[in-house]
């Protein structure tokens, strides 16, 4: 004799549960992709700023970038940014406005770039750091943590990363987020 059929229900059960898996993980993606990219934690914050040498970019007259320049004592702003970034050409104002203030240093790491088109993109737009450090095979970027460019980190006098902002800096983050915790590192905290 043979087996009865499984009831229908058990059946329809079973064709549902790949949809069902589906939806769950198109909500559980939407939900992780939808954040602000800018609060993406880091491992590195409150930590000394990764080993790195970085020689200057050819044709421009600023220094390299290398680790121990970020423990004299400044609280310091790292982009890391790249000619070919549209972000990047968005925010350059912000990074100038903010070489203009007296309580911080701006220095940059230029990012798999053409040292041409770097060293044309600061003549243009204005240089607002005071050192570049050229990462042309993008290792620095990933010890930093960088996911794309462009990004920041705000490093105390020690060489600790104090802040990490994944994106272009807007007048918002700068006003909100940056400034003020410059301004705390300035004060002896920033942990």
């Amino acid at each position: 004799m043979a087996d009865p059929a499984p009831p229908r229900k058990t059946r329809a059960w079973l064709t549902l549960l790949p949809v069902a898996v589906f939806a769950l993980l198109a909500v559980l993606f939407y939900r992780g992709l939808s954040g602000n990219p800018a609060d993406v934690p880091s491992v590195l914050i409150n930590k000394p700023v990764p080993s790195f040498t970085l020689s200057p970019i050819a044709g421009l007259d600023l220094p390299g970038l290398a680790d121990g320049d970020l423990k004299k004592g400044e609280v310091t702003l790292v982009n890391v940014w790249a000619s070919w970034c549209v972000p990047c050409r968005e925010e350059h104002p912000l990074l100038m406005e903010l070489a203009s203030r007296g309580d911080l240093r701006v220095v940059g790491i230029n990012y798999k770039d053409d040292p041409e088109n770097a060293r044309r993109f600061l003549v243009t737009l204005g240089i607002p750091f005071t050192a570049v450090g050229a990462d042309p095979n993008g290792r620095a970027a990933v010890d930093w943590g960088v996911y794309g460019v462009p990004e920041s980190f705000l490093v105390d006098g020690t060489g600790t990363i104090r802040m990490k902002w994944i994106g272009p800096l807007t007048r918002e983050a700068l006003t909100k987020q940056i400034i003020p915790k410059i301004e705390e590192i300035r004060r002896g905290g920033g942990s």
